[in-house]
């Protein structure tokens, strides 16, 4: 009798198995990220590298914790969450680069969400897209807290999640390039503050599977460099303190609830 995809010791994407990673995650898209992140940690290690996911384990505060690539988009965060919620995670927090929508928000600050716009496929094979993608509250308070505490100027509130990374920066080489200027403009008007491509996918899955998540986005161009395909060089120290101590915080508080 074969095996199946869901019962084998290693994940079949991600390459990981049961003990290989803590219950706390950070996930990147970027799996070059994944060294400068868990140099954050205490006596990290590379744990599974395949595709686009890269694993390093270490701790923090004495408990487990991890970082994870998730590759870029909506497809591959959804396996990447899926497995390793199947290897025991339950905390995780998106930790990626974003476009300003709002005036007044600057390269380098933080954005850190509290639910995003489901302006992309993947989330729609689980949930009809009526049902919102909110980030769990007391990882969004967490963030909240982990900024100030650092002293990052932060912006909460909603991202856009999308599909088409140059459908939003060069609209009008597209044939339906009026309705997606008309729709940016419709989510700036509603106070969307960033625009990135996989948070939605990690609220909604979380919410099946009754785990925690949230983000936090580096603004990496303004409203008028997203315009003309500008992205700017911006301190990944903020991002990579600011979620560490997110998971610093998280750690504490559940540690004082059990």
């Amino acid at each position: 009798m074969g095996h199946t995809l869901f019962d084998g010791e290693y994940k079949y994407h991600i390459k990981v198995r049961q003990g290989d990673v803590g219950r706390y995650v950070l996930l990147p898209g970027d799996p070059g990220r994944c060294e400068l992140i868990a140099g954050a940690f205490d006596n990290p290690v590379r744990v599974a590298q395949n595709r686009e996911y890269v694993t390093y384990s270490g701790t923090l505060l004495g408990e487990r914790v991890s970082v994870t690539s998730t590759g870029i988009g909506g497809p591959s965060t959804a396996i990447a969450v899926e497995e390793l919620s199947m290897v025991g995670a339950d905390t995780f927090i998106r930790v990626g680069t974003s476009g300003a929508m709002q005036s007044g928000m600057n390269v380098g600050d933080l954005a850190i969400v509290t639910a995003a716009i489901r302006d992309e496929g993947t989330s729609r094979q689980y949930l009809p897209v009526e049902f919102p993608a909110v980030a769990d509250m007391a990882v969004t308070l967490a963030l909240k807290t982990a900024a100030a505490r650092l002293r990052y100027p932060a912006h909460l509130g909603i991202t856009q999640s999308k599909d088409s990374f140059y459908g939003e920066i060069n609209p009008d080489r597209q044939p339906i390039g009026e309705e997606l200027r008309a729709r940016r403009r419709a989510w700036i008007a509603g106070g969307a503050i960033c625009s990135e491509m996989e948070s939605s996918t990690l609220f909604i899955i979380a919410s099946i599977l009754r785990r925690r998540a949230g983000g936090v986005m580096l603004v990496v161009n303004n409203d008028e460099e997203v315009e003309h395909g500008q992205i700017r060089e911006a301190p990944l120290e903020r991002l990579v303190l600011t979620g560490v101590e997110a998971l610093k915080v998280l750690i504490q508080q559940d540690r004082a609830s059990a």
